[in-house]
């Protein structure tokens, strides 16, 4: 009997092209992270309104629902590293112009503005960020590496919020937002994609189900493991997310002020690298579904416990623990795009999946803005959370093989083997 080989949690990150895809990512999330603190907490000093900080999430929501699509296809019909290079450099151009708005007082409208040509980078930016990822490493590695991009990422994003709140707290937004852009380097750390209809081996459906010439949104429907994790993610995070009312609650509720602003909105992030560096140390999931299960049902209670709470310490921990339940949803879903798309259309189906990702985290700032406004920012969180775990419960109910689902690595080598068997 074959003994199945220790786990080696490092092995991606001795491949060169991924040590330098990671470093550009973390640099590039530090900055939006930065850039997202200073812009909630300007526009509410200002506005004091929770709609419009619910108008901060539309507006970067809407480049995403109609612009993924198209760069899905693009990303699979030209180089991805160009079109990375290009994304950041819109993002780039929309954060100085940020800081400059800043500086100069001007109306908050620009500032909206600003955000929607940042929407428009990250809408080009994120197919080919995921489409590019299995380019660079084997297909065994595939749920390490997902993994270390959640770890790093989350660094980021703990280190920019509270790094943002610090700033403004000491010197103001205008600072922070100079500070929020650090650009994709040109240097050759992502190889050209010249040939997107060739193959790395990944697997695909069968011919009975998949024609090589269908559109992605045909193969998501096709592929129901796909469909539900990421519809799982899509509902759970738009009812359930709190970040965009957090200057809400650091404000008036908690009285925390910017600096603690920025360590909130930095917990999730803690959470969920230390999640992520759990989950890359140990080997990958034998129980996949499940786990994703429970690990949104709690999500989903951490977030009522936020929503109740008047203590900073408490509102932190559930917090902590809202990111770290939330890394396991990421990592599962991430892994199961990559294991279970072709290459030839992974553009595409990375575009449907940042069209959900886009609806749960934009488009779910402002549904809990314009909730806040109408009912208040507690109803609203404690609402969020209650609708959570009834996704949860609607999910078991109407997808059951994710309950069944187990190993993530072998329902990649599954699909594999039901190819081949055509």
């Amino acid at each position: 009997m074959a003994t199945e080989e220790p786990h080696d949690p490092y092995a991606v990150l001795r491949l060169r092209d991924y040590r330098r895809f990671l470093l550009a990512g973390l640099f590039s999330i530090l900055g939006v992270q930065i850039q997202g603190v200073a812009v909630a907490w300007e526009l509410y000093e200002r506005t004091r309104s929770a709609t419009v900080l619910g108008l901060v999430g539309l507006v970067q929501f809407l480049p995403v629902i109609l612009l993924a699509l198209p760069a899905g296809h693009a990303a699979d019909r030209f180089p991805r590293k160009h079109q990375l290079l290009t994304a950041h450099f819109v993002m780039g151009a929309a954060s100085l112009s940020l800081a400059l708005i800043s500086g100069l007082s001007g109306p908050a409208w620009l500032m909206l503005g600003c955000l929607l040509l940042a929407g428009i980078g990250q809408a080009v930016n994120m197919p080919a960020r995921w489409a590019i990822l299995p380019d660079l490493v084997p297909n065994p590695l595939l749920s390490s590496a997902v993994t270390w991009n959640s770890s790093l990422w989350k660094v980021a994003a703990a280190v920019g919020p509270a790094l943002g709140g610090v700033i403004i707290a000491l010197t103001g937004g205008d600072i922070a937002l100079l500070l929020a852009r650090r650009r994709l380097h040109s240097r050759r750390c992502l190889p050209d994609r010249t040939n997107p209809g060739g193959q790395s081996g990944t697997a695909t459906l069968s011919p009975s189900r998949l024609t090589r010439s269908s559109p992605e949104s045909v193969f998501v429907r096709g592929s129901e493991l796909i469909l539900a994790t990421i519809s799982l993610d899509l509902f759970a995070v738009l009812l359930g997310g709190a970040t965009a009312l957090l200057p809400i609650f650091a404000r008036d509720i908690l009285q925390v002020g910017p600096t603690g602003l920025g360590w909130l909105r930095a917990a999730p992030s803690i959470g969920a690298f230390c999640m992520a560096l759990v989950l890359a140390h140990r080997p990958p999931l034998r129980q996949a579904g499940p786990t994703l299960l429970w690990a949104v049902t709690g999500f989903g209670f951490a977030t009522i416990v936020f929503g109740f709470s008047r203590d900073p310490r408490l509102s932190f921990a559930m917090l902590l623990l809202t990111g770290a339940f939330d890394n396991v949803s990421a990592v599962v879903r991430a892994t199961l795009v990559q294991v279970l798309t072709p290459d030839s259309m992974r553009g595409r189906v990375s575009a449907v999946n940042a069209i959900f990702i886009g609806s749960s985290n934009e488009l779910g700032g402002f549904e809990s803005g314009v909730t806040a406004q109408l009912f208040g920012p507690v109803v609203s969180v404690v609402g969020g959370g209650v609708g959570t775990i009834l996704v949860v419960a609607a999910v078991t109910l109407l997808w059951p093989q994710v309950r069944r689902l187990g190993s993530l690595h072998e329902a990649g080598r599954a699909r594999e083997f039901d190819v081949d068997a055509q």
